[in-house]
Parts: structure tokens; C-alpha cells; sequence
């Protein structure tokens, strides 16, 4: 934010130096022609001193995303990596779990069994 900021201030700089020095040229007391070549000149120089502005906006403005690019990339990699060993750790758990309700179902149905064992069987007549 504070470097697009920057960008529009220098902008609005140049502009306005630029729009002072035409004026400027404008009420000078001078010759027409030599006016026109003074113009013409100080556009040439504005035209690339902003062009040289915006590439190296531009050149600083790749370099950033670049970095918030690698630095996204980084942190997303470290989320997946903590993500995966909680899952590993949740599977453990409900292995664990599943383990434990297998074994008490099995207990249950011995029991079970051995109570309808131990009943007498009533016999309808």
C-alpha cells in the first residue's frame, strides 16, 4: 500500500514540475521557435524520467508479489504439514477407539452368550 502511495505522490510531482515548466516556458520572453524547441525538449525529458519511474515501479511492484508469492507458498507448505500430522493423529485416536469398541463388543457378545447359556430354555407345550 505505502509503495503505490508513493508511485502516485511521485506522479503527481512530475506532473505538476512538468505542467510549472510549461507555463514557465510559455510567459518566457523568448522567440516562438526557441520556445517550441524548449517545450518539445522538457516533454522529452518529463517522458522518460517518468518512464524510468514506472520501471522501476513496475520491476519494485514484481519483486514484492514475488515475495508475498513465495512467502504465501511457504506458509501454505507449513499449513499442509501441520494439517497432515493432525490427521495422522485423529486416525490413531479412531483406530484406538475403534479398537477399544471392537474388543468390549466382543466381551459383550461372550457375555451375552454365556447368560443364554446359563438360562433354561422354557419349552412351550
Amino acid at each position: 500500500m505505502a509503495s503505490n502511495d508513493t508511485g502516485s505522490v511521485l506522479i503527481a510531482l512530475l506532473t505538476g514540475a512538468a505542467i510549472g515548466a510549461g507555463v514557465g516556458i510559455l510567459y518566457a520572453p523568448e522567440k516562438g521557435s526557441k520556445t517550441r524547441k524548449k517545450i518539445k525538449r522538457k516533454a522529452n525529458k518529463a517522458k522518460d524520467d517518468i518512464s524510468h519511474r514506472v520501471s522501476r515501479a513496475t520491476e519494485e511492484l514484481s519483486r514484492t508479489a514475488e515475495a508475498k508469492k513465495e512467502d504465501f507458498e511457504r506458509r501454505l507448505e507449513d499449513t499442509i504439514s501441520t494439517m497432515s500430522y493432525k490427521a495422522d493423529d485423529i486416525i490413531e485416536t479412531l483406530e484406538r477407539k475403534l479398537a477399544d469398541l471392537k474388543e468390549k463388543n466382543a466381551k459383550y457378545q461372550k457375555d451375552s452368550e454365556a447368560d443364554s447359556a446359563r438360562k433354561p430354555k422354557v419349552v412351550a407345550k
